[in-house]
């Protein structure tokens, strides 16, 4: 395969980074970087808005690195603008966007937070490598301080438990520390109480008491690292536990003067300094990590490797096994039936294989089908009465790694939809929906609607199914099983929908 040269440009919270690399095959290797500081965070958290100075900065700064990149050659299709928290909460970030592209040829893309986590998890994965087999053996926590927000992955054994982005950031603190100049207010007794709350969130998914690899990802991290810390490797730095809080304890003080003139780091990074170093401080008190692990990498890096590996079959399945493991905790904070929601998903991904030539859609759609099949009955935690409209809320408004807001929204009216009346133009969450969006919630809630009467006691009597396409009919049959009658009556009462979809009638035998 031919090298190429490739560019990954960053517009932060507090800055607009470039990192431009070559891609050999599967490898790659940096070649340049090169970073700015932009106060675009100040603008967005304080007023809502870029400001029109930002605005001619943030275009400045673009032109000279449009110069740059003209100078290594680089393809326009290998040009990637991406932008984070700042700009996902802009009310003029479309304005901004249009902008940047008449001014500068860049296509800006915004990556959302849960998408920030999965770009992270890559680098990291990168980063530690082999060589910290304690990350793949016990509880790990991931997290990522920014200006605008905290991403936090939780991992158990490796495996995927939630990913959250949080608006708790840098610029947010500080500038909550000066609203309360004057009256008695503690910049630490904000943090305290703000991360006391997030860590009860938590808690509930997964005891931080327990978590043995504290894996901390961001430039106050790789700084306090690169003062205190030792090599793991070339990508990765450890710092012990009792070394990054005597850190901590002698900066907490520092004013963002004395953190320029005594770290020697630019008045820019000096900002967000010392709120940074504390969160990560009291985010470390609640876990039984005894040291810090800190890639040195970025989002840039997790992009980079992403377009290096491209479809991976390998990296594509074991991503999908951390969604879906996603799925699963979220489904155990609401005190789901997990044998039935798995054996559901289960047989859906029988019907989904036995049917690929009818329903025609794709590997990623199987894995959101599954992840509905997972979920399907997570409203029963509220009541049991319209359990799928609570469903649907409940997904709507949570976070599953791996998963995008668009992606979220078509598994929440699956969830819906998999019992009950079908879609109708009344249904204001269903017909905003994209019109292709539609029809793949028809088609995943169609199949989930007959799985899930294939275990309609959730006693998993049918344990599996061998499908039968006819010319129109579609014959399942259960090995081994001779009482029927419940299964039978749930396929009468939920294939309907299949049948108006995909034009065949079920039959169970």
């Amino acid at each position: 395969m031919e090298n190429r040269l490739v560019a990954v440009l960053e517009i932060g919270s507090t800055g607009i980074r470039l990192f431009v690399a070559e891609i050999r095959g599967r490898e790659w290797k940096a070649v340049d970087r090169a970073g700015r500081p932009v106060a675009l965070g100040r603008d967005v958290f304080t007023s809502g808005e870029i400001s029109r100075e930002s605005v001619l900065e943030c275009l400045s700064v673009l032109q000279s690195y449009r110069e740059l990149l003209a100078g290594w050659g680089i393809a326009a299709a290998d040009i990637h603008a991406i932008a984070t928290s700042a700009l996902r909460v802009a009310r003029n970030r479309d304005v901004f966007i249009d902008r940047v592209r008449q001014e500068t040829g860049f296509n800006l893309s915004i990556v959302e937070g849960i998408e920030e986590n999965r770009l992270m998890y890559l680098a990291v994965k990168f980063a530690l490598k082999q060589d910290l087999p304690l990350f793949w053996k016990a509880n790990s926590m991931i997290i990522e301080i920014g200006g605008g927000s905290t991403e936090i992955m939780l991992l158990r054994r490796g495996q995927m438990v939630a990913a959250h982005s949080i608006r708790l950031g840098t610029i947010i603190i500080d500038q909550r520390s000066r609203l309360g100049m004057g009256a008695g207010f503690s910049p630490e007794r904000y943090l305290n109480e703000s991360i006391r709350n997030t860590s009860g969130l938590l808690n509930a998914e997964m005891d931080l008491a327990h978590v043995r690899t504290f894996v901390v990802a961001g430039s106050d991290a790789r700084f306090a690292a690169g003062t205190v810390g030792t090599e793991l490797n070339e990508h990765c730095r450890i710092i012990e536990r009792d070394n990054f809080i005597a850190f901590a304890e002698r900066v907490r003080s520092f004013s963002i003067e004395e953190c320029v003139r005594k770290l020697k780091i630019s008045y820019a990074e000096a900002e967000g300094f010392i709120p940074g170093i504390l969160t990560l401080r009291l985010f470390l008190d609640q876990t039984g990590a005894s040291r810090l692990v800190v890639p040195q990498v970025s989002i840039r890096e997790g992009y980079l490797i992403d377009l290096a590996l491209g479809v991976d079959s390998e990296l594509q399945e074991e991503f999908f096994s951390q969604i879906t493991a996603s799925a699963v905790n979220l489904g155990r904070k609401f005190h789901f039936d997990e044998a039935h929601s798995r054996h559901v998903a289960h047989l859906c991904m029988i019907l989904f294989d036995a049917l690929a030539k009818e329903h025609g859609m794709n590997r990623r759609q199987r894995m959101m089908l599954e992840t509905a099949a997972i979920l399907h009955d997570i409203g029963m935690y509220i009541t049991s009465s319209g359990h799928q409209k609570h469903g649907q809320y409940i997904v709507a408004n949570s976070e599953i790694f791996g998963l995008h807001r668009d992606e979220m929204d078509i598994i929440a009216n699956v969830v819906r939809y998999h019992r009950g009346d079908p879609p109708s133009e009344s249904d204001f969450e269903y017909v905003t929906l994209q019109r292709e969006e539609r029809i793949l919630v028809l088609k995943m809630a169609s199949i989930l609607r007959v799985a899930d009467a294939l275990d309609r006691g959730h006693s998993q009597q049918i344990k599996t199914i061998t499908v039968e396409r006819r010319s129109e009919t579609v014959a399942l049959h259960a090995e081994r099983v001779y009482d029927l009658s419940l299964e039978l009556i749930g396929i009468e009462e939920k294939a309907g929908l299949f049948q108006d979809v995909f034009g065949y009638k079920v039959f169970l035998s």
